[in-house]
């Protein structure tokens, strides 16, 4: 067991440091394990101008966060798993994975612009802001009359700049808001279907990040672990990793577990002169991982 005091990495976003202080408080209540936390700025966070997909390189909400685990600035470092790069740098690893909010997309609607009853209810000809390569092109196949401008900021700065008129929707992960307790009650607030709306992967999901030689950090880190959230981790980002790639992938996924059988689902958006075209979709259930994984990147790829 961990006897000394731990030292968890953060960004500085509101977000960020209620994770971080949610993982905290479980450390000290139940373990007894006194933790404070250093707060770290990524490039993501310096770099507030640019959509992900013209961001430079990977991991640009973590690599500063990973450095200072190698460099024993911290302990081990709390991360929404979505923004976390499959594959590891050399002497770090993911200690545990869970506590899982909703995983689905929240749309969020400046009431006048609400309209009808479609997978995307928003008036024709509406700004829909977001910088994701893969809500961008979902968008623009199930509502191609919306127009879409980036949006980038922490979850309260995107929720302003649609009350403030800059937008007339977004799309944003529902856990954030629903972490932050946002009070959204003068906006239209759709749930949007996973089935349909296909999440990032592993959003939703904390995973907590460990140097792999720490024994004692492991020790305690472990016991954070969940294993039918990391069952439902290995698929999504399982399916991730055999594309090598990261937030500009246009891929949207979401699984499930019921009685031990795994269900996966994915969508790949196509693009032609710089336009979104079309969707890949594909689907595959067993008690395989590797074999559905196998099953949905061949068809994704190949269809």
């Amino acid at each position: 067991m961990k006897t000394g005091r731990l030292i968890i990495g953060s960004r500085g976003s509101q977000l960020a440091l209620w994770q971080a202080n949610f993982i905290r408080d479980i450390l000290v209540s139940k373990y007894n394990c006194e933790s404070e936390i250093k707060i770290i700025k990524t490039t993501g966070d310096r770099i507030d101008d640019l959509s992900f997909d013209k961001l430079e390189g990977k991991g640009f909400f973590t690599k500063e966060l990973e450095e200072a685990l190698l460099n024993r600035d911290i302990d081990l470092a709390v991360h929404s798993l979505k923004d976390l790069m499959t594959s590891q740098p050399d002497g770090l690893k993911l200690g545990a994975v869970g506590f899982s909010a909703d995983r689905r997309e929240i749309l969020l609607i400046n009431r006048d612009c609400f309209k009808g009853d479609d997978l995307i209810p928003v008036k024709p000809n509406s700004i829909i802001g977001t910088s994701s390569a893969r809500r961008k092109c979902q968008i623009a196949i199930h509502a191609p009359s919306l127009k879409i401008k980036d949006l980038r900021g922490n979850v309260p700065t995107r929720v302003k700049k649609l009350r403030d008129g800059l937008y007339d929707a977004i799309i944003i992960a529902a856990a954030g808001i629903d972490r932050l307790d946002l009070d959204l009650s003068d906006l239209k607030v759709i749930r949007l279907n996973p089935d349909k709306f296909l999440p990032a992967p592993a959003q939703g999901i904390l995973g907590i990040q460990i140097r792999d030689n720490d024994n004692e950090t492991e020790s305690v880190i472990s016991r954070l672990n969940s294993r039918e959230v990391a069952l439902e981790v290995g698929l999504e980002r399982g399916l991730l990793a055999r594309f090598d790639s990261g937030c500009s992938l246009p891929l949207g996924v979401y699984s499930t577990i019921s009685k031990e059988k795994l269900k996966l689902t994915a969508v790949l958006g196509e693009s032609k002169d710089g336009r979104w075209v079309g969707l890949k979709r594909a689907e595959e259930a067993g008690n395989r991982a590797d074999d559905i994984i196998d099953s949905v990147y061949n068809r994704l790829v190949l269809k």
